[in-house]
């Protein structure tokens, strides 16, 4: 069976809309689906429809990890959380993912590097790489966290995130900022930690450039 153009076990294609074009047949056909991303455009077959809610799920099983980051931005928590209450099984992870979906357990498809403005993805059916592929995703999804779990765990983060970065974008000091959020300083500083994992940054200029890519400020 050909996948797309190219071998029968393994294709390259670039850009979301080819590869939603290609695939959008094995995306229909599946009863089965895992999926690993860091937000909600990844993967254009996927992809949030602007003009209504997430698709009917119709008896499938899908399973969904994605990075914090999605449920600062309100337009993805929303999404998610509809995905949630219509039967999908959402868990968030602060660790580095493989962007993955797998189809039926048959058939993988990898998100790889941009290659002249548009991303690779690789769609996969040789069954002992798409084994080692399912391995992996379900190894992060056990170490995931539940969607319920985490909005508890993270539910006042994202109700203080765009003060916090406001307040770092002002440069102003730790101690000033505790005071303005009536914090004290341990407790500030530990949100603006727990902001940065979730928007996946390694620095507080990163979280600030992160959070305008998402439109969080």
């Amino acid at each position: 069976m050909e996948l797309v153009s190219g071998t029968a076990s393994m294709a390259v294609v670039y850009g979301e809309e080819e590869v939603h074009a290609r695939t959008a047949h094995l995306f229909a056909a599946a009863t089965d689906m895992a999926c690993a991303a860091n937000d909600l455009f990844t993967w254009a077959a996927t992809r949030p429809r602007p003009d209504g809610p997430p698709p009917r799920l119709d008896g499938k099983r899908i399973r969904k990890i994605f990075r914090p980051a999605v449920l600062l931005d309100p337009s993805g928590a929303e999404h998610v959380r509809e995905l949630d209450l219509r039967g999908a099984e959402i868990r968030i992870s602060t660790d580095e993912i493989s962007e993955t979906v797998i189809l039926d357990r048959r058939i993988a498809i990898l998100a790889g590097e941009y290659v002249h403005g548009a991303r690779a993805y690789s769609v996969i059916s040789r069954p002992e790489v798409v084994h080692g592929v399912t391995s992996l995703f379900e190894a992060a999804w056990r170490s995931a966290t539940d969607l319920a779990t985490h909005d508890a765990r993270f539910a006042e983060i994202r109700q203080l995130a765009p003060q916090i970065l406001d307040l770092l974008a002002t440069g102003c000091k730790d101690e000033t900022a505790a005071r303005t959020l009536g914090l004290g300083l341990r407790t500030y500083r530990r949100r603006v930690a727990e902001l940065m994992t979730a928007l996946g940054a390694t620095s507080r200029f990163q979280a600030g450039a992160r959070a305008r890519e998402l439109g969080v400020i």
